[in-house]
């Protein structure tokens, strides 16, 4: 059975830092891009970030570029999203998903991605 289990979300000023993971399991998700999206309370979900399966390339939405990093352990079936800088409007229910077919370089419309986590809490306060 495939499962992606997300950990590390929490409740945290404004200006600080949370690493998120993602644990996977049930498949070698060593071959598949992976990404990590949000939802914010009366919002559609949206595209945080995404990794190739290689973990050589990545992409950041603009609203998170350069304050989020993502990363990947494949010897590990992991993946991470270390927040940094972070506002208020980052607080949202986070989402790590993997692509439906392997050794891509990763998309950002979650219509690509068939499998989900059921989500971390992240919020920031002032």
């Amino acid at each position: 059975q495939v499962q992606l289990v997300e950990s590390g979300g929490g409740l945290v000023q404004a200006g600080g830092s949370l690493r998120l993971s993602c644990a996977a399991s049930g498949r070698t998700f060593s071959s598949y891009p992976m990404g990590w999206f949000r939802q914010a309370p009366g919002k559609e979900r949206e595209f945080v970030a995404v990794i190739s399966w290689s973990g050589g390339i990545t992409y950041c939405a603009d609203s998170v570029k350069d304050r989020f990093t993502i990363s990947r352990d494949n010897s590990k079936n992991m993946m991470y999203l270390q927040m940094d800088s972070l506002k208020l409007e980052d607080t949202a229910v986070y989402y790590c998903a993997a692509e439906a077919r392997p050794y891509g370089l990763g998309k950002a419309s979650e219509s690509y991605y068939d499998y989900w986590g059921q989500g971390t809490q992240v919020t920031v306060s002032s």
